[in-house]
């Protein structure tokens, strides 16, 4: 199916229906944005003499919908710039314009009958061949076209996003009675490859695949709370980070998505799934009975199984729901001796062994709930889905969990997990049994870097579809590895393109990793065309090791300080001036020097979730690894281009010294972080790796040629000088920042103007980085600067003097 999507209509402009179109908007697509117009005037409306007839007024409750989805937190849009793709109207004086549009997305309340409604009004207007689809999130597809033409049947399905749009990857087709082969096919690449989702195409059973799945795990745990004598802060701790979930974990999730919403998806389950062998987990339980009575669903009423008060002295102060009381008490801490056996185990996927054999009430927890899970999900093949890593997909990509139901259950082995779903007095499906039977020990395996699934009717392994546009670093690690310290690990992805891949602790940048960068330079100036700097890990770097910087600074061995410094600058400049080209795949937090060695890549390929940004001022220091110099050279290099030179070098300044971070990659184009015509942006992060290769692969084939280092850099000298001067002295007076603030922004000042030059003046790189190096050092020495250090260590947070 050749289609092309360049405008897309939404109707219904609610959370979901906006958080959907601003998502089309942050992929450059033009969106239509339609709701109902108001029945009866609001009182602001009535005291400006207005009328139901005008436009304002018509359009009030699309634009009132848009306007509060831009203004929330964590924002639906990349840029809000992006936001002017978006044109709103209503249902009955924009309706015909959905005639030129590509696709047409029916996002309204959950009934049938006002969804058939809407899709009949649509018919007259919509132009045959135009896909149509509706957001349910567990109406049957097949009800909702009934008495729709061929062509509207034949190009209809069910495409549920997950909200919020922007940051749940998961994305499922459904597929009605009559949709046409092509149309899926269409809406899986499409979904993958430009939303970047995970496309899942799911079956027309009720709640269709994540919800099915995540409700049943979330109703599971409601009735065993109480028979396991658990509190919500315990289930909370043990169903979060430790198990490679959200820090929202279970009870606090519940309360983001709202009790409403959960209640309304279970009932539905409940009353539509009548052979369900574990139907009666989906009646609720006498405690979430109560809190709908009581109207307690979460945030939107503002308690739920967590509430927020105002202590004596006006402290905020989080209460926590007594599911014994029903009454709100003080949190209380919850501590497991199984979870302090896990705290050296980084990998999430090698705690679950360690977790499923405690011997506390942690492991008891662990066995019972994942046996349930273990049997649920091997029933539900092939009721939802006729394969199983579609299920482990689903709650990856739409509830966060790192790992799937089948996934954890390899990892804690198929015995244990049959014999955890023997003692809930369950049995697996049957299929399981005789997986075993044919000497398949368990659901996953990797051959040549590809990832295998076992196929129920064929019972043998197959290769999971789709892989051929992804590297996954996990499956290529152990049989590709070409170099490995205690820091990176480096791999040899093909065609001549090497990746260095960092391992340390939040991929933190020591002398570990800098020798690992410099020993990937090397083997790819000497056998290969091409590096990339990238990792599949949940952030690519928070900075450089504070830890090691504060202990140097310690015990004053400023000598050894100064090299750690200069090894550090002397590798972004390898970075920079290799002969091979560099390519910097950030994604997620890329902080500090994780910034740094972006700003010298020879291009960056950013995954759309890069939030990245020089924060050294939150430690009492200036970016030393080559960030204040690159600042410096980047403002000198837009200074030929017509603009206030003075004006130019203070955004740059002010991105450093108010440690200002992108909410997105494209933000970071407004940051002067990426460089537009040079750097660019992926959406779906599980291409990154592999873009990132064809473009180191695509710069070495059409003739590399190492950068001749610079020396025309302009600097300001006395004239920038003076003006950051009495800028700090006036923030200073005026107490907006404190005497080490000052101290901070002078150094940093005194780099960026090049010294105290008595002229502009022409340098190279090098006079920059002496400046830079000798200002951090200088800093390190501050008492406060210090302080501000150990309280980064200690609570992950800057500290303000």
């Amino acid at each position: 199916m050749n289609k092309h999507i360049n405008k897309v209509a939404v109707i219904g402009s609610g959370i979901m229906g906006s958080g959907i179109a601003c998502h089309f908007a942050n992929i450059g697509v033009e969106v239509l944005l339609l709701d109902i117009v108001p029945r009866e005037l609001n009182d602001k409306e009535k005291a400006k003499g207005l009328t139901l007839e005008d436009k304002v007024v018509r359009n009030r409750l699309v634009n009132n919908s848009l306007t509060a989805s831009l203004k929330s937190k964590p924002s639906p849009i990349y840029n809000q710039k992006f936001a002017s793709r978006i044109t709103t109207g209503n249902l009955e004086d924009d309706i015909a314009k959905i005639a030129k549009v590509d696709w047409i997305i029916e996002v309204v309340v959950e009934r049938l009958d006002i969804k058939k409604m809407v899709f009949e009004n649509i018919e007259k207007h919509r132009t045959p061949g135009t896909l149509i689809s509706s957001n349910t999130s567990g109406i049957p597809i097949q009800f909702m076209s009934e008495d729709r033409s061929d062509d509207f049947q034949k190009h209809f399905c069910g495409t549920h996003f997950f909200n919020p749009a922007r940051y749940l990857k998961l994305f499922e087709i459904i597929p009605g009675p009559k949709t046409s082969p092509e149309v899926l096919d269409f809406l899986n690449g499409y979904g993958e490859q430009f939303l970047g989702k995970t496309s899942v195409i799911a079956k027309d059973t009720p709640a269709f695949i994540g919800n099915r799945i995540g409700i049943f795990s979330i109703q599971s745990l409601f009735h065993s709370v109480k028979e396991l004598g658990m509190t919500v802060e315990e289930v909370d701790k043990l169903t979060g980070p430790v198990i490679g979930r959200p820090k929202s974990a279970t009870f606090r999730t519940v309360d983001v998505v709202g009790l409403d919403t959960l209640v309304h998806v279970a009932n539905g389950i409940h009353e539509n799934c009548k052979e369900d062998e574990r139907l009666d987990l989906f009646k609720l339980p006498d405690f979430i009975d109560t809190m709908m009575e009581n109207k307690w669903l979460g945030s939107k009423s503002g308690q739920g199984f967590y509430k927020k008060v105002k202590g004596d002295k006006g402290k905020s102060e989080i209460l926590t729901l007594d599911l014994d009381t029903m009454d709100y008490r003080a949190k209380k801490s919850a501590k497991f001796a199984t979870l302090e056996l896990t705290k050296t185990i980084d990998k999430v996927v090698d705690r679950f062994s360690v977790l499923t054999a405690g011997k506390d009430k942690a492991g008891e927890f662990y066995r019972k709930s994942f046996g349930a899970l273990f049997a649920y999900v091997s029933h539900r093949i092939p009721e939802i889905s006729d394969e199983l890593y579609k299920i482990d997909d689903a709650m990856k990509a739409g509830f966060g969990w790192e790992h799937g139901p089948f996934e954890i259950w390899d990892a804690v082995g198929l015995d244990k997990g049959l014999e955890f779903i023997k003692n809930e007095n369950q049995d697996a499906a049957t299929w399981v049994a005789d997986m075993k039977a044919a000497g398949i020990n368990s659901f996953y395996t990797v051959k040549e870097g590809a990832t295998y699934f076992y196929d129920i009717p064929s019972k043998e392994m197959k290769k999971v579809p789709g892989q051929d546009a992804f590297i996954l670093l996990d499956n290529i690690r152990k049989t590709k590895e070409v170099f490995k310290n205690s820091g990176v690990v480096i791999e040899d992805l093909g065609d001549g393109i090497l990746n260095v891949e960092f391992q340390s602790k939040m991929n933190t940048i020591g002398g570990d990793v800098l020798a690992g960068l410099n020993k990937g330079i090397d083997l790819a100036e000497k056998d290969f065309q091409g590096l990339v700097v990238g990792n599949q890990a949940a952030n690519f770097s928070v900075g450089a090791n504070i830890g090691m910087i504060f202990m140097m600074a310690v015990e004053q061995e400023y000598d050894e300080l100064n090299m750690a410094i200069k090894m550090f600058q002397d590798t972004m400049m390898r970075m920079r001036y290799s002969s091979i080209p560099t390519i910097s795949a950030p994604h997620g937090m890329t902080l500090g020097g994780g910034c740094e060695l972006s700003l010298h890549a020879d291009k960056v390929v950013a995954a759309a979730e890069t939030y990245i940004g020089l924060v050294e001022f939150g430690v009492g220091v200036i970016p030393g690894g080559g960030g204040s110099k690159e600042f410096a050279v980047r403002a000198s290099d837009l200074f030929s281009k017509g603009d206030v030179e003075l004006n130019v070098l203070q955004e740059y300044f002010l991105t450093i010294g108010m440690a200002k971070v992108s909410t997105s990659a494209y933000e970071a184009y407004d940051l002067g972080i990426l460089q537009k015509g040079k750097d660019v942006v992926v959406v779906n992060k599980d291409r990154q790796i592999a873009t990132a290769k064809a473009h180191a692969k695509l710069m070495a084939e059409s003739g590399y040629t190492r950068p001749v280092k610079r020396k025309d850099i302009k600097v300001l000298g006395k004239q920038a000088l003076g003006m950051f001067l009495v800028g700090t002295d006036s923030m200073e007076a005026s107490h907006y920042i404190s005497e080490h603030d000052k101290k901070i922004a002078n150094k940093l000042a005194y780099v960026m103007a090049g010294g105290d030059l008595s002229e502009p003046t022409r340098v190279n790189e090098q006079y920059l980085l002496d400046l830079e190096r000798e200002a951090f050092l200088s800093l390190c020495t501050e008492r406060k600067t210090l302080e501000r250090i150990q309280h980064m260590l200690k609570t992950g947070k800057p500290l303000r003097n």
